[in-house]
């Protein structure tokens, strides 16, 4: 996005620097990520990058009304998954923005979606750090992944004081199902590394009245103070038969990082209650009087879906009267996404996620990283971006 940067890149770039990139990645962990890394990552400008700031902060002053909870109490499609002890505040929320241009060609976010839950906060540091050992001749060293200019120390130090504190790592968890078979299985290897914390999977929990544990690898009997929970409850739905001692409703002894309400109250389900420049317009399918006539222009999106499963992106009358329960649906506003990224053929697609963590000494929600995805597709997503090259998953240096 800033033309010289990407220039620089563009001339810089090999397949055999990149391959050497890729093994780097994977020889960190002895493993191979399951999804695709983009071969390069976004140069933002700081138009844009003050622009996603201001986007932020106006989507925040929603999130931090006092009625919050009440206007999304709704959200909870069933009662009877509603975790007890919910906290006051979401630990962390993702922003996903497509970048478009306006008519003057000036780059502008708008949001596609949100989530209350934790995203690839380690493997992006970790990603970032590999853009700049094997490309970083054309990186300069003043661009940075995060947006306040801090280290990467510094950002994995403020991760270490939000996930883990005071506590003893061992008696943190990154609780997921079967977490060496999910697709981000990588993120949780850096987590483990860098916080000094146990990945576990929920079968492995044993629960003794309202205190939960699980045996290390010496087999002995570690007590659970916190979950950081990467359990995304989709995939809990789809295990059915999973046999756990533990179940999410239960009242446990345990501080949630991450409390499991807020991926319910932060999601597709607070679209419509978000205005301004940034947000496209978004309508609860089943509170729609009339439905509009250019249909062309909008996208219709179940609530409850994980990594666009479901989306409906030419949406026509009749696929909307065929839906049976209106409720559990979304009509938003299409969201033209500009070709902004220059490749080796055909330019790329971009989607920034900002990446937010609450700050519990400051009691400020922060940007605090920042997650990239580039398509060539119709849709940022693995089916849209088959035998592309350029696509997939990055992360973004921003100029200040």
């Amino acid at each position: 996005m800033i033309k010289d940067y990407r220039k620089a890149y563009n001339d810089h770039f090999s397949e055999d620097k990149y391959n050497a990139f890729l093994d780097d990645i994977a020889k960190q962990f002895a493993y191979k990520p399951k999804f695709k890394i983009a071969e390069t990552p976004a140069f933002i400008p700081k138009s844009l990058k003050d622009k996603l700031v201001k986007a932020c902060n106006e989507i925040m002053q929603v999130v931090n009304r006092e009625d919050f909870k009440s206007l999304t109490e709704a959200a909870f499609f069933d009662k009877k998954s509603i975790v007890p002890n919910e906290n006051e505040k979401p630990k962390f929320i993702q922003l996903d923005f497509g970048v478009c241009t306006d008519k003057n060609g000036n780059l502008v976010p708008k949001l596609i979606e949100l989530q209350g839950f934790p995203s690839l906060y380690c493997f992006q540091e970790l990603l970032g750090r590999m853009y700049k050992k094997h490309f970083g001749e054309a990186i300069p060293n003043h661009l940075s992944q995060h947006i306040t200019g801090i280290t990467p120390q510094q950002y994995l130090d403020k991760l270490k004081t939000e996930i883990v504190g005071d506590t003893d790592p061992k008696q943190v968890i990154l609780l997921e199902i079967e977490p060496e078979n999910q697709a981000t299985a990588i993120d949780f290897y850096a987590t483990e590394a860098a916080l000094g914390i146990k990945v576990l999977c929920i079968t492995k929990l044993k629960k003794r009245g309202k205190e939960l544990f699980y045996a290390d690898d010496n087999g002995e009997e570690i007590k659970v103070l916190k979950i950081y929970n990467r359990i995304i409850f989709d995939e809990l739905y789809r295990f059915k038969h999973l046999k756990t001692e533990f179940v999410f409703t239960d009242d446990v002894d345990v501080e949630w990082i991450g409390h499991p309400n807020w991926f319910f109250r932060i999601s597709k389900f607070t679209m419509p209650l978000l205005t301004g420049e940034f947000v496209p317009k978004s309508f609860y399918l089943n509170k729609l009087e009339t439905i509009p006539k250019d249909l062309e222009n909008y996208v219709l999106k179940p609530l409850y879906s994980f990594a666009g499963a479901g989306v409906q992106i030419h949406v026509t009358g009749e696929m909307i009267d065929a839906i049976e329960d209106k409720s559990n649906y979304l009509l938003q506003e299409k969201v033209a996404y500009a070709p902004v990224i220059e490749t080796m053929d055909v330019p790329a697609k971009c989607e920034i996620r900002m990446m937010m963590m609450h700050n519990s000494k400051t009691d400020k929600t922060e940007i605090v990283s920042n997650l990239i995805r580039l398509s060539k597709g119709e849709m940022v997503g693995v089916k849209y971006n088959r035998d592309r090259t350029w696509v997939g998953g990055s992360t973004g240096f921003f100029v200040d």
